[in-house]
């Protein structure tokens, strides 16, 4: 993994995967421990399955709240959290589905232009202090199993869209509150300034703004208005850090590939290619060959369940690797997550096909 990361080639394709969407689930059905992905057992699971280690989302960080009160209880699978602030309160409520093991917001903190007084005095009333225990217990038990990697926040515009308010809320004030919600924008971007500082300075090797960027969620016209400049900006302090950048986007691709292949990540992580993404592999290597990013995922999450039949599986894989081997600028993962069906032996399943089929030799 290092080896592609530092512009060389290695002798395969290096191939690793996120399992903790998976692990979680485990836990919660009592298969696995509590306790168990923070564990030595969980890297020693990584080696067993034949699986690269490098995500498990982590802040190096911890939210430090100033001169307003922050409630936070759950009902039933209902988590809520109150924000008290002298321009009014702030409410958001997240449901937790046991088919699914996830959880989505039902109740936004944001809902309207008259929200955004609060928000900005909340935001502007953060300070934060570094958590660094977790890295660096982390950096003890991977070894070589692959590398650590710590989240800057979200840039934040995708703050609001994935978690604060909403593509709805967040579109509405755009257009009929523009010079409000780009006050909003500066005031969080002078806070996460502070808190991607700590998580540049932490001992990760690998630093992630963790979008969850999909095209037709954002398109380019918000990219390039609220987006590129704050990821331009952490991606040149990462690499003057000596430390490499990633990008997660784990949903639709033609709108945003190219224009997020040349902002300067080295990373582009959880690429998810047609049958299930809306561009296959073939159609990334041009942009590839156009930035200085390395590409990485290729295999839907949804493969490794039973919905997907192992013939398919297996051809999937190996026309992937076809791709990937013909210039060293790919790594292999899972796009985005192995889901809580996931099967154990299609895990395994995939170092086979590398050792088979992932070689730059062929």
């Amino acid at each position: 993994m290092l080896t592609i990361l530092q512009g060389k080639q290695p002798d395969k394709v290096p191939w690793a995967g996120d399992l903790d969407y998976w692990a979680n689930s485990l836990i919660k059905r009592g298969i696995k421990p509590e306790g168990f992905i923070a564990s030595d057992a969980y890297l020693d699971w990584h080696r067993s399955l034949g699986v690269g280690y490098y995500l498990q989302g982590y802040f190096p960080f911890k939210e430090i709240y100033h001169d307003c009160e922050v409630i936070q209880w759950t009902e039933g699978n209902c988590r809520y959290r109150k924000i008290i602030t002298p321009y009014g309160e702030l409410k958001e409520c997240w449901e937790y589905m046991e088919t699914t093991f996830s959880e989505a917001p039902v109740e936004h903190l944001m809902k309207s232009e008259d929200d955004i007084p609060a928000m900005i005095y909340f935001y502007d009333h953060i300070s934060y202090e570094p958590d660094y225990t977790f890295a660096e217990t982390r950096n003890r038990q991977i070894g070589d199993q692959g590398a650590s990697l710590c989240y800057l926040p979200k840039s934040p515009f995708m703050q609001l869209v994935a978690l604060d308010a909403g593509i709805m809320t967040v579109t509405i004030l755009a257009y009929s509150a523009p010079e409000r919600f780009e006050e909003l924008l500066a005031s969080m971007k002078r806070s996460f300034d502070q808190a991607a500082q700590i998580a540049v300075n932490s001992p990760a090797e690998l630093l992630m703004i963790p979008e969850n960027l999909s095209s037709e969620m954002v398109g380019e016209m918000f990219f390039e208005k609220y987006m590129k400049d704050y990821q331009v900006e952490w991606t040149t302090k990462i690499r003057e850090a000596g430390k490499y950048s990633f990008i997660h986007i784990d949903g639709t691709l033609k709108g945003l590939l190219k224009q997020e292949s040349l902002v300067g990540f080295s990373v582009l992580e959880a690429l998810t290619p047609s049958p299930v993404g809306d561009m296959s592999i073939h159609e990334m290597i041009p942009m590839l060959e156009e930035s200085k990013s390395i590409f990485w995922g290729g295999i839907p999450g949804v493969y490794f369940t039973s919905h997907v039949s192992d013939e398919e599986f297996d051809r999937h894989v190996i026309e992937v690797l076809e791709v990937m081997r013909s210039i060293p600028r790919f790594v292999l993962g899972v796009a985005d997550q192995v889901p809580p069906d996931g099967l154990e032996y299609r895990v395994k399943r995939v170092k086979e096909l590398v050792e088979q089929y992932g070689s730059y030799s062929m």
